[in-house]
């Protein structure tokens, strides 16, 4: 009997030890490698110097933004990180509670809602660019705007050290060491303080207010209404059916109105159908079968125009007349001047986010829609309405196509430093006659003259050219979008200001009258520029 206890104490000793041996062997042979790395991640840690973002300054060198460190802590159960504030952080690393803790350089937008659009923010990387390798868990990253456009150029390649840590994560030594990369800077045509003038006179009201710098194509003010705190991204935001995240001056397409009529005088000038000379006997209506085309005056008052020319029919935005030169170019030959002036396609502007429009003719309208184009179509097109579809950054333009002698620039807002020239050699000459832009230049400085449709504008110094626009837009409640796009003339006036001429749009969206709602806001604009009021 002890015989048998012995030999089965022996066998269970036996069998120990060989698993023991067999253990010893998986942990030296079969995994020493890889246990020998882990061993050595626990006693090398690396730190994370991120690199300086860098700096968006304004066209008067005016700093839009300044970094500022923020402290983030991983979040395990969503994979994330989650910002702290820095006292948390400094009890965090005195308790030695390091291992999850991130510092970061973040931004301080200086001027807020009045540029987000612009300028854009920064957020982190999501889970499927870290898992496209784009970027890593907790990177910042530029969304929307400049932030995004130059994203490359802004973020500079993050520093680091490597160090050998104790059991007790302690520092024993250092094994290497990088210095950041700062990011490189940049200088927008943007000019702060006008956008904020700008931002204001919009208030509370959904639409956009565009401001470019006529001989160049520079984009001085790109507000949009209501906008975002770049500073604090917020859930509200998010769900807000405003869509505060809509950059309404280059994202949104709007029924231009009367706004257009500058290309549908272009195109009766340039296709011979009319001349200084062509008149008009305003009969207050055009019918057309059953069908009945009017006049804004003849609707709101009653009464006509009498006999008029280009030159005031401009200046009063008389729809019959603008009716009848779209008849006589026709609408195929209208589209293309439309696209001449760059509408139906996208500007070029140097920020994500920019939509073509719409130019419409008989045959996108036979492709789209099956039915063929009628000759009220033609005259809803040459007043700015039916199919056609425009941003405020493309009615800047197209205004600019006359204020600039017939030149077309291509927008932009970034700047190379120190050559504020840059965009001159963006602009194509669209070779307009003289006479054709002379007439339309008199006619928009009439429309901001006493007599003219944009009142709030009259007397104006130096002085202005305009065109309201009051665009219909099928609102079962009769709103209408509120328009109103100037430039200022060259002359003794402008040269005494120093100051370069420049071109102003509003819109307002379900506004109202252009003259109304949406020429006071170009007023206050024009007011801050040349009289810094």
């Amino acid at each position: 009997m002890n015989k048998n206890r012995i030999l089965i104490f022996w066998g269970i000793f036996a069998i120990g030890f060989l698993l023991l041996i067999g253990r010893l062997v998986e942990l030296q042979i079969i995994f020493g490698t890889k246990n020998k790395i882990l061993a050595e991640g626990n006693r090398i840690k690396k730190i994370v110097n991120p690199a300086p973002r860098g700096m968006i300054y304004d066209r008067n060198e005016k700093e839009l933004v300044r970094n500022v460190p923020i402290y983030r802590i991983k979040v395990q159960s969503e994979d994330c990180f989650e910002d702290i504030s820095r006292e948390e952080a400094l009890r965090m690393e005195a308790r030695g509670e390091t291992e999850n803790l991130r510092m970061d350089i973040g931004r301080d937008y200086l001027y807020g809602r009045s540029l987000a659009h612009v300028l854009g923010y920064l957020s982190e990387a999501n889970p499927q660019e870290v898992e496209e390798g784009r970027w890593e868990m907790g990177d910042l990253v530029g969304r929307t705007g400049v932030e995004e456009k130059y994203d490359a150029l802004l973020r500079g390649k993050d520093g680091g050290e490597l160090i050998e840590v104790d059991s007790l994560g302690n520092k024993v030594r250092e094994i290497g060491k990088i210095e950041p990369v700062p990011g490189k800077d940049i200088h927008l045509s943007i000019d702060g303080e006008l956008s904020k003038v700008a931002w204001e006179a919009l208030g509370d009201q959904p639409g956009a207010v565009v401001t470019t710098e006529v001989k160049t194509g520079q984009v001085l003010v790109l507000v949009s209404s209501p906008s975002f705190n770049p500073n604090q991204i917020s859930e509200q935001d998010l769900t807000n059916p405003g869509l505060p995240f809509f950059n309404r001056a280059i994202g949104g397409a709007y029924p231009p109105g009367s706004t257009f009529k500058i290309v549908t005088a272009t195109a009766g000038m340039e296709e011979g159908k009319i001349n200084e000379n062509t008149t008009f006997e305003d009969p207050g209506e055009i019918r057309i079968g059953e069908y009945v085309y009017r006049n804004w005056y003849f609707t709101q008052y009653g009464k006509t125009e009498g006999t008029i020319n280009l030159v005031r029919a401009i200046k009063r935005s008389t729809d019959t007349f603008f009716y009848k030169v779209g008849e006589w170019v026709g609408a195929t030959t209208l589209a293309e001047w439309a696209r001449v002036f760059g509408l139906g396609r996208k500007t070029g502007i140097d920020i994500p986010g920019e939509v073509a429009g719409l130019v419409p003719d008989p045959g996108w309208k036979e492709k789209t829609t099956g039915e063929r184009w009628f000759l009220g179509d033609t005259y809803h097109f040459a007043i700015g309405q039916a199919d056609l579809l425009t941003t405020p950054l493309q009615i800047t333009m197209m205004t600019s196509v006359i204020a600039n002698d017939g030149k077309l620039c291509k927008p932009q807002v970034k700047l190379e430093t120190g050559n504020s020239k840059l965009a001159i050699d963006n602009c194509q000459d669209l070779k307009l006659k003289p006479e054709t832009l002379r007439l339309i230049k008199e006619g928009m400085k009439e429309a901001c003259s006493p007599g003219g449709t944009a009142f709030p504008l009259f007397d104006f110094k130096p002085q202005v050219g305009c065109k309201t626009g009051t665009a219909e837009f099928g609102d079962p409640a009769g709103r209408t979008h509120a328009w109103l796009t100037a430039f200022v003339a060259p002359g003794e006036a402008l040269a005494k200001s120093g100051k370069e001429p420049i071109v102003v749009t509003a819109l307002v969206e379900a506004g109202g009258e252009g003259s109304y709602v949406a020429a006071p806001i170009v007023k206050k604009v024009m007011e801050s520029y040349f009289h810094g009021r």
